[in-house]
Parts: C-alpha cells; sequence; structure tokens
C-alpha cells in the first residue's frame, strides 16, 4: 500500500483529501503545517507528497527545499496544492524540483489521476535506474535550442502542458507554442512524447546522473 503524506493546514480539505485516498486503497499520513511535514516525512518515508503553499511554520516553498537537501527525500513525488491566487508564484516552487501542482478546489478524479500517474513514473524510474536530472537546463542545450526553448522542453519532458509551462516560465501560451513548434524543428520529432523521450535521454544519461 502506497504511503502519501498530506500537508495542509485547513482542516476540511485535510480530512475531505485523506478520505478519498484512503477510498482509493492508499496509506495517507497528515501534517497541519510545513514543519511537522517535514518531520513527517522524514520519519514517514511517504511514496508521494500532496503539499500546500501557504501555511504556518513552513509554507510549502520551505517544505521543498527542506526535503531537497536531504538525500533520502529528495526524489520523492511532490505535489503542490496552491490557490488560484499563488499561480503567479508557482515558477519558484517548481524550479525547486516539485513534479506537479493542483489548484484548489481540485476535482477527485484529477487530484487521483495526477497521484497515479507520479506513482507510476517514479516506479519506472527506480525499475530502470533511470534517474533524469531536471535540476539545471545546461544538458539540454547541446540539442541546439534557444534558451527559452530549452527551458520549455526541460518542463516539456516533465509531462507540463502549455498553459502549465507559460505559468511557470512566466509568458504567454502562444509563446510557449512557438517555442514547442522550434523544438519539433529543430529535434525531427512530431509529437511532444518524442520531444520528451528525446530530453529524458539526454537528461538521464549515466555522465548526467552522477552529477
Amino acid at each position: 500500500m502506497k504511503r502519501i503524506l498530506v500537508i495542509e493546514d485547513e482542516p476540511e480539505m485535510r480530512r475531505n483529501i485523506t478520505a478519498l485516498l484512503r477510498y482509493h486503497g492508499y496509506d495517507p499520513i497528515e501534517a497541519d503545517n510545513g514543519r511537522a511535514g517535514v518531520e513527517l516525512a522524514r520519519r514517514g518515508k511517504p511514496d508521494l507528497i500532496l503539499c500546500d503553499v501557504m501555511m504556518p511554520e513552513l509554507d510549502g516553498y520551505g517544505v521543498l527545499q527542506a526535503l531537497q537537501q536531504d538525500p533520502e527525500l529528495a526524489l520523492i513525488p511532490f505535489i503542490f496544492l496552491t490557490a488560484k491566487g499563488e499561480k503567479d508564484d508557482l515558477r519558484s516552487g517548481m524550479d525547486l524540483g516539485a513534479d506537479d501542482y493542483l489548484t484548489k478546489p481540485v476535482a477527485n478524479a484529477d487530484l487521483v489521476r495526477a497521484i497515479e500517474a507520479r506513482l507510476r513514473r517514479s516506479q519506472q524510474q527506480a525499475t530502470r535506474e533511470f534517474k533524469p536530472n531536471f535540476s539545471s537546463t545546461e544538458p539540454l542545450l547541446k540539442l541546439g535550442l534557444t534558451a527559452r526553448a530549452t527551458e520549455t522542453l526541460l518542463w516539456l519532458a516533465q509531462g507540463k502542458t502549455n498553459p502549465d509551462i507559460a505559468t511557470i516560465l512566466g509568458i504567454t501560451e502562444s509563446t510557449v507554442k512557438k517555442h514547442v513548434q522550434e523544438i519539433f524543428e529543430r529535434l525531427g520529432v512530431e509529437t511532444r512524447g518524442a520531444a520528451a523521450v528525446r530530453a529524458l535521454e539526454v537528461l538521464g544519461s549515466p555522465s548526467r546522473r552522477l552529477q
């Protein structure tokens, strides 16, 4: 049974999420603030973390930074739960290494799908000993893309949609589309999936994993 840590300071939201997780066969553990969440992550070693952004004691960004500094916790899939008004601040969180974000109130089906997708990707990576490093665009520069298209490819390879990438990079969706088209033409591919595979080959190379 997969263990999922829910870090959320709103009691009703936390209860609803944990009840949903139990219904779908997960083992939820919960914390009502960021500092308690970090401690629970260290003790409980969850398979995935759902974390609110704005919280007392320690906000979601602080939680993610603390986890990234611990080698045993840094690779745990991490999903932000964010209010609509906080979307403009998401880039800093995504740059820190978050895997995804969901805007509250999130539909139950969307939450479950996001969790399943991140757990599945984590399992695939563990099985294949394939650990792409998304911390820098530098390895992707050798593909010959412009700097902005390289940033776009980095997020595309992590499964982000055009609206997601626009939010993260602080640009318009139409600009993202132009960068995606450049990626297709430069890499000689026709789909986002093919572009992502090419990026993952670079980001998951042995020399990159050793860094």
